[in-house]
Order: structure tokens, then sequence, then C-alpha cells
């Protein structure tokens, strides 16, 4: 793996695509910098080495061009405590005023620019923006595993005009050396938990994992296809009806290959999808119309816990319920602390991002598992076995 630590910086400029794409609130206040604090490594290895640094990034889904709350200058306070040391900022990401201050920047300085996807070339992929980018540094680093499987200009593009000087940084490398200890060689007991609303959004990955683990524990909204599928009582619970026959068929799959398949035995139901919701526990299969299973109950847990605690390997990608509401936390909560404790026996545990990581984090649980992934996406495909266009660029 190309990465950082096979160069020196010294008098050099580098060009690093980060993941700078960090919720803000109303007032444009950091609410959650955990994708900046992970890009703070592979940024200060370049300064100490005597280098510049000219960091790219983008900020949210802007529409039409420039807009005020997409803008990048609400990261440069921020970030500038972390380093402990003043960030420039340019005004755009290409142009006279990004070009004029790349160049001048001296080693051990440290230059913003404006959001890329304030154009529309970044997302299309286009060469010709891609160069003008390329054109700012003298070595290219991409250290954005959250943008890894995008084609984007600034994340694979870019890196035909640094034949000879691309390289990871150390996020995208821990990333893939973390999912590769899953993808590769992963010790048994092997055991992924799934969950989150959709079958749909999982099928690519549960069908891959299918010939790699020992037990698969499905949960979240999309137990409920299953439970449809088998023709149970689901009330008005989440359910994808035209995902039937694919359920049905991933039970079939999963009992050709010998993995163990746990679905919930019972779930904590509500009358309405609210915090203050009357709740209750009902059996899987037996939800009474006009209520609907927001959680996995507490039979659940205990059957989900227990193969947790005797597996060797763990990866997590989608919660057990709607953790966000304090009423429906239990069973992701209780998933999150037997992965915890499995782990401090030895086990190895990945999370993967979006909302798994939000909920360990929630939990105050992140520093106790052994990997908690930036990218929910690029995540899921890698562990699909596809390839990622931010890697492949590296790598080629």
């Amino acid at each position: 793996m190309k990465t950082i630590d096979q160069i020196s910086f010294a008098g050099k400029k580098a060009l690093i695509r980060v993941d700078f794409n960090v919720p803000l609130d109303g007032e444009y206040n950091i609410t959650d910098d955990k994708r900046i604090t992970a890009a703070l490594p592979t940024i200060k290895k370049i300064l100490k080495d005597g280098g510049a640094v000219i960091l790219m990034s983008h900020l949210g889904r802007p529409k039409d061009g420039p807009t005020e709350k997409y803008s990048l200058k609400h990261i440069v306070p921020h970030l500038s405590d972390l380093l402990g040391q003043h960030v420039d900022f340019a005004d755009d990401c290409i142009g006279a005023e990004a070009t004029e201050k790349s160049a001048a920047l001296e080693h051990g300085e440290v230059l913003l620019l404006e959001n890329l996807r304030f154009y529309k070339e970044e997302e299309k992929g286009d060469k010709d923006f891609a160069e003008k980018l390329a054109k700012l540094g003298d070595i290219y680093v991409n250290d954005a595993f959250g943008t890894a499987h995008r084609a984007h200009a600034s994340t694979a593009i870019i890196a035909q005009f640094f034949p000879e000087a691309k390289y990871f940084g150390y996020l995208m490398a821990a990333e893939l050396d973390n999912a590769d200890k899953v993808l590769n060689g992963a010790a048994k007991p092997f055991t992924a938990i799934m969950g989150g609303s959709k079958v749909s959004d999982k099928i690519e990955l549960i069908e891959s994992l299918l010939s790699k683990v020992d037990n698969l524990i499905i949960g979240g909204g999309m137990a409920y296809t299953f439970a449809k599928a088998n023709g149970g009582s689901i009330g008005t619970s989440l359910v994808e009806l035209d995902k039937l026959d694919l359920a049905t068929s991933l039970v079939q799959k999963a009992k050709d290959k010998g993995v163990n398949l746990l679905l919930p035995l019972d779930n904590v139901i509500a009358d309405a999808f609210a915090n203050d919701a009357n709740t209750g526990v009902a059996k899987t299969g037996e939800i009474q119309d006009n209520w609907m299973g927001l959680d996995i109950g507490p039979e659940t847990v205990e059957a989900f816990s227990k193969v947790v605690a005797e597996s060797k390997t763990i990866l997590w990608n989608g919660p057990m319920g709607v953790f966000e509401m304090e009423s429906f936390e239990k069973g992701t909560r209780a998933i999150a602390e037997a992965v915890v404790k499995v782990t401090e026996n030895g086990a190895f545990s990945l999370i993967g991002g979006g909302d798994s990581a939000a909920a360990v984090a929630k939990f105050g649980l992140e520093d106790e598992v052994s990997y908690v992934s930036t990218g929910g996406g690029a995540l899921l495909e890698y562990m699909e076995g596809k390839e990622l266009p931010g890697v492949k660029a590296i790598n080629e």
C-alpha cells in the first residue's frame, strides 16, 4: 500500500483530499468533528516533514453553486484550533486566488480550499477540473475514505496527474487495513450484525457475507420484511413489500451455506412513531394492527448477545431500532455493549460508518471497540467486493 510513510514532504506542497463533510448547526457551529480529527495525523506528518498542506473537501450537497451554509470557511476556526496554527482559506477551489495562495504557501503552512461541490464538474469527474486542482500541489494524498466509492474529480480522476506522486493518508490506510482484517482472514466464529431500515440497501453486502460469516444477525427495520415474508403480522411496521421473495431467498441461501441466521424473536412496539408513544412487547409476527415495531425486544437482545459473546470477529452495520429516540434505544445499546464486552476479551470488532458509528458515539463506546469506520457507503461497497475508484486511482 502506497502510504505517506514512504516519502518525505520536505519542501513539497501536498494536495490532500480530506472528508470535512461535517454537520453544522444553524449558526454554522460544528456538531461532530470526528471527520476532521481523523485527518489530523496525516496533516501533522506532512507539516512535521517540512511540507505545506493544501486541503480540499466537499461539504453537504449544494445544488446551485456557492451557498453560504455549505461554505468550508465555517470549518477554518475549529481546524486552526485543532492544529494549533493559523489556517488560510481560499474563497474558491480553482482560479486566481487558489492558485496564488497555493503558490505562496511556505513550508509548515496550511491552506483550505472552498467547497469542491460548488462546481458540478467535481461530481461529474471532469478531467479539466481535476487538472486545475492538480496544478495546486506537488504530491497528491487521498485521505477521504468516506468518498472513496465516488469517481469524482478530486477523489479519482486527479490521481492521473500525479503518476509517481500519489499516496494514501493515514486514515485511508487504516480504513483499508481494518476492512481487510474482516474480509480476508477473519478469526472464527465471524458474526455480521446487519440493521437499518431496508433490506434492499444491504442485499449485496448480505449476499457477499454469506460465504464468509458463521453467524448473520438481522435487526432494525429490515427485519419486518423478513417477518412479513414468513407470513407474520407486522402491523404498521416498516416493510418492503416488493422484497418479500428476496428475504425468503436469503433465508434459504443462509441455510444452504450453513450460516446461522438470527432474526428477532420479539419486538418493542409502539402505537405511534414518537418517543412518548404507548409501548409494549410483541412476539415477531404477532404485532397487532396500528402498532409498529421500533426496536428488538428483550428475548432477542439475549439471543443476539449470546452469539456475539461467542464470536472472534464482528462486523456491525446498522442499528437494531430507532436508537435516536430514548424509548427505542435499548436494543441497539445492548448489542453495542455486547460487542464492547467481547472486544475486551480479544475479539476484533469493526463498526460500519453511518448510523452504526452514530450509535456507538451516542452511547460513548467509540473507544471500546476495535475500529469505527468513517465511511458508511464506502465501507459497504468495499465489503461487497467492489473496487473503490478512490482506492484504485492510488494503486494504479
